[in-house]
Order: structure tokens, then sequence, then C-alpha cells
């Protein structure tokens, strides 16, 4: 077994039974990628067993912190068995779940969501792409579906010196998929959509929003950052449950015209064909600047962007750009008006988030009161362990 010596000092977090250890970390040692390696202390004192990955600024990842313990094809069956089962903890209103969500669950690097009978992973590490097959063996057992389908694609391989790969691992069939989420019905396209297809970690969210909407019976609501017009929904069936519908008009933007031509067909998919509704092909931030001069004004505003920082090191001028628009967004929002504003960007943190929205509303000359803070649904969990893990921050912010 190979052997990963670190700096002295440098085993702190792993103590803590932190699963990173970054290149700055180590004296001396090293593998192949995604072999296995030994890792301890600058004094020769176990810590933890990892997998190494030469191209990664995070060179190695642990698999356990437990001296006996053998990383093998039961060692990650078992892991895969044990994330799977803990989606039973919670109460989850949708055939749409995070059923492995990477360092969370002990797995790093992968992420498995599960859309009806259909499975789609990430193998984003060196560690699980090298135990791709015996992971998906894992899979296919535990959940005893017979369709998996992989998304290898995103930017996180590049990371690790992974070329992107995308395909049917096990299985064939369509890759579009009609999901249930809490009353309504939503589509996704596995094989093109963002992520493994869809954006599951603003399930809850997207429920507040529906429950605000019945009570507040918005009459003009704004979705920025649309997507497939999940948060449009959610406002539409609040509203229709408040008997609500006829009076108000919503706006949904995205620069996506394939996501708009889905969000329109998710209106009828649910019954709302004669909702006030209108989707805008078109920057958010030219058209929130346009609204603000025509002098428009909205009692409810989503601000759901795309990752503006992966990292720390972006974070100074994703800072600047959440700050942007989140100012715009408070001129137009109505006075007792709700903004529901997010980030799912790692590089920043809760604390910091909420102070770009403090300065943002400053700027505006608009002062709010926080409502409620929104995360990730239950099945994206953060553990104590890895508190990078909250990745999603969101906040609800009425108008005084």
């Amino acid at each position: 077994m190979k052997i990963l010596r670190l700096r002295p000092g440098k085993e702190r977090s792993l103590l803590r039974r932190h699963p990173w250890i970054f290149e700055s970390a180590i004296a001396k040692g090293g593998g192949d990628a995604g072999e296995t390696v030994r890792v301890e202390s600058g004094e020769g004192q176990f810590l933890a067993w990892a997998f190494f990955s030469p191209n990664s600024k995070i060179r190695a990842r642990a698999w356990s912190f437990e001296e006996k313990q053998r990383i093998d094809g039961a060692f990650l069956a078992a892991r895969v068995k044990s994330a799977i089962e803990a989606r039973g903890l919670f109460d989850l209103h949708s055939d749409g779940v995070r059923l492995i969500h990477g360092e969370a669950d002990g797995l790093p690097g992968l992420i498995v969501d599960r859309y009806g009978d259909t499975l789609v992973a990430q193998f984003l590490s060196a560690g699980v792409e090298r135990w791709k097959a015996v992971l998906a063996e894992a899979l296919l057992a535990t959940t005893g579906l017979e369709k998996l389908y992989e998304r290898s694609d995103a930017s996180g391989r590049e990371r690790e010196g992974l070329k992107p790969v995308a395909g049917w691992l096990h299985g064939s069939g369509p890759t579009e998929i009609t999901i249930r989420e809490h009353d309504w019905r939503l589509t996704l396209d596995v094989a093109t959509g963002h992520k493994t297809g869809f954006y599951l970690d603003q399930r809850d969210s997207r429920q507040r929003f529906a429950e605000l909407s019945k009570h507040r019976r918005f009459r003009r609501v704004l979705n920025c950052f649309c997507y497939t017009g999940g948060f449009t929904v959610a406002a539409l069936a609040g509203l229709k449950a408040a008997g609500a519908v006829d009076g108000a008009e919503l706006i949904s933007i995205d620069s996506s015209l394939p996501a708009l031509e889905r969000a329109r067909a998710h209106l009828a998919l649910n019954g709302f064909e004669g909702a006030r509704t209108e989707f805008l092909d078109a920057d958010v931030n030219a058209t929130l600047r346009r609204f603000v001069e025509e002098g428009r004004t909205f009692d409810a505003i989503v601000l759901d962007p795309p990752k503006f920082a992966p990292t720390v090191a972006h974070a100074e001028r994703a800072a600047r750009a959440y700050k942007d628009l989140n100012r715009q967004a408070f001129k137009l929002l109505a006075p007792g008006g709700h903004l529901l504003t997010f980030s799912c960007s790692g590089g920043i943190g809760a604390d910091l988030f909420h102070k770009i929205v403090a300065s943002a509303g400053i700027d505006a000359g608009v002062d709010g009161y926080i409502t409620e803070r929104l995360g990730a649904a239950p099945d994206h969990p953060m553990t104590i362990e890895f508190p990078e893990g909250e990745y999603l921050k969101g906040l609800v912010v009425v108008r005084k």
C-alpha cells in the first residue's frame, strides 16, 4: 500500500474527519489516479484511507478514517446501500430524489439522482471513476432498477484530469422523463438537462414559494433565471389554491430558448394554459435594468442565478455580480413584496451572501426583513464534518 505523508500540523482537518487533503498539505508520497493510499501524519500516525488525484488541487479524498477498514467492492457497496437507505429518513414529496450526494454520503465525487425508474450518475473524481463498474453494479442491485444513465460531463471532471463522458451505463430507453413533485408534474431530459437533468435541490424552496403565493396572493411575479419554470409552476399552483390565478401576471426570464419552451409545456402539463404568463428569452441583467427604467414593480421576485463562484478564488468577482442582480431586484420590489434570492456558489458562504444582499438593499435605498433562510432539500445533505456541502443558500426578504 502506498503512503501519503503530510507536513507537520496538516493533520488537524483529518482528525476532525474532514475528507479533503490539499496538495500543499502533502510532504511526500502519491499514487496513480484513483488509487487508494494510506494517509499518515508527519510522525507516521494513521489518519485515513484515501484515493489519490494527481491532477487536482484536492490531491486526495478520504474513503475511511478507520485503520482496519478494507477499501474494496464490499465497502463501496455498503456505502451505496447506506446512502440510499438514509433517504427514508427524509419526507420527500417527489419521485425525483438525490440518492447519493458525494462527500456527505462517504463517496467523494459521486452524485446519483433517481428520476422514476431511471438512475442518473455523475462520476466526478478519480476515485469513483476507478471504481465505476463496482459502483454501478451496487446502485442497480440496491435500487432494483435496470436503467442507469451517466452524466459525467460536469466541469469538476476536468479538474480531476478526466474527460467528459455521457450515455447509458446500463439499460436503455427514452431520456425524456416526467416526475411528480408535490402536487404538480415536471419534465426533464437526463441527456441534455442541467446537472443530471433537473434542479432537485430547489424542491422545498419551490414548495415554499407555492405556499407564499397562496397566502399572499401575489399579483405580479417575476422569475429570473427560470430555467424550465419550476418556480413559475409553483407560484401558479399556490395562486390556484387561493383562487387568485385570474388576477395574476407572471414573467419568466431565461437566456435558453429550449428551457423556456419546456417551461411553457409545464404550464400546459399542470393545467395553467389560461394564466397570464410571459416568457422572455433575454439577458436577466439587461431586462432588470429595463424594467427599472420603465418603472415596473413586482410583488414577488425569484433570483436563482447559475454558479458564479465555484471556488473561493472566484468569490470577489462573483460578489459583484450577485450584488448587482439583487440591487436591481430590490428596486423592482413593491412595498410588502417578497424577494427569494439564491446563490449556488460553493465559494460564497452563507454569511458573505447575507452581506452581499444587505449591501445591495442599502445601495438600492431599500430596507427589508429577512423572514426565512432557505437551502437545498434534505436529500442533498450537509454533514457535521463537511460544511462545504452547504453550497445552496437562499434568503426570503420582505420589503418594508
